[in-house]
């Protein structure tokens, strides 16, 4: 999965409006001041870092994508592996012990039954997944076994099945492109969100989530995306110009919520970033975290809308 490389909020979430309560020199450690002077950019972030890893990591998922398609597979088995580490790790800092073994078959097992067995698959290794995390907990011992195998299952399907519909979306006809179209829209969601949000945003949109996303960046990330979407269709995909709007306006609502949702998470378990592996960018999942909720949406999207694909695409065309 692509990771955007624009720069973030101060927060670490992109498109959000400056103005939240920063603690004053006063209040602050000699460390914390030292570490506040290090950052280069107004974002808060390592903005020559971010941008490099971002490309570096863009441009092996586009390779791998367009040439190698099974190298494309192996790299969304990364992530969901690496995400799944993340935030069992960090569920496990807030006393719930989630059993990362079984996840990190998930985060294999997952995508690459999407490649080889498709949507069906795909279905029965979720389930199997499900039954691996009990089965390897009842072994474990009872003692906080229901918690953690609802932990674990929410992990499941919010990193390793979610990610697996790029693989689901890449093997329909057009279907390389219509990943990359997918993530343009989150890239010009993250982009254009950020830029209006961070010059005009002052209405907050979640205040007790996250405070610096504003309504003023969401308007502006629906804006550019549906430019991007609306050119993306004309003339990567040759498809009537309309279908670019609900395909962009249903990836930012899709973006939107799952940048949310991890702030919620994060929120609730009192972290900043779910990890620091990322050098300007923070963990993967803090960036895959608007992509793995738009992807399953950018499938439906696709299959609803574009004709061509399969026998089922194009249902609302005539």
């Amino acid at each position: 999965m692509p990771i955007p490389t624009q720069p973030d909020g101060a927060d670490g979430r992109p498109g959000e409006a400056p103005g939240a309560p920063q603690a004053t020199p006063g209040q602050m450690s000699r460390r914390q001041r030292r570490e506040l002077d290090a950052k280069p950019s107004k974002a808060g972030r390592n903005l020559p870092a971010a941008i490099g890893v971002g490309v570096v990591l863009l441009g092996a998922v586009l390779v791998g994508l367009f040439f190698f398609p099974l190298a494309f597979v192996g790299i969304v088995a990364v992530f969901a592996v690496v995400g799944s580490w993340e935030v069992s790790r960090a569920l496990a800092a807030a006393k719930t012990e989630v059993p990362l073994p079984p996840l990190a078959v998930a985060g294999v097992v997952l995508p690459f039954s999407a490649y080889l067995g498709g949507a069906e698959a795909l279905g029965f290794a979720v389930a199997g997944s499900i039954l691996l995390v009990l089965i390897w907990r009842i072994v474990e011992g009872a003692a906080g076994a229901f918690r953690s195998v609802v932990a674990s299952t929410f992990v499941v399907l919010w990193v390793p099945f979610l990610a697996s519909f790029a693989i689901l979306l890449m093997q329909e006809q057009r279907g390389k492109i219509l990943v990359s179209v997918v993530v343009l829209l989150v890239v010009a969601n993250d982009t254009f969100g950020y830029l209006v949000g961070a010059s005009m945003g002052k209405h907050p949109m979640a205040p007790k989530i996250s405070p610096k996303k504003s309504w003023e960046g969401f308007a502006g990330s629906c804006a550019g995306a549906i430019i991007v979407g609306i050119l993306c269709v004309v003339f990567l995909l040759d498809s009537p110009w309309w279908i670019g709007i609900p395909l962009a306006l249903a990836t930012v609502a899709a973006a939107t919520a799952g940048d949310l949702a991890e702030s919620m998470v994060k929120r609730e378990l009192g972290i900043k970033d779910m990890s620091n592996l990322l050098p300007g960018h923070g963990g993967v999942m803090d960036r895959l975290d608007s992509v793995v909720f738009s992807i399953p949406i950018g499938y439906i999207i696709s299959v609803l809308l574009l004709p061509g694909a399969d026998g089922t695409i194009g249902l609302l065309l005539p």
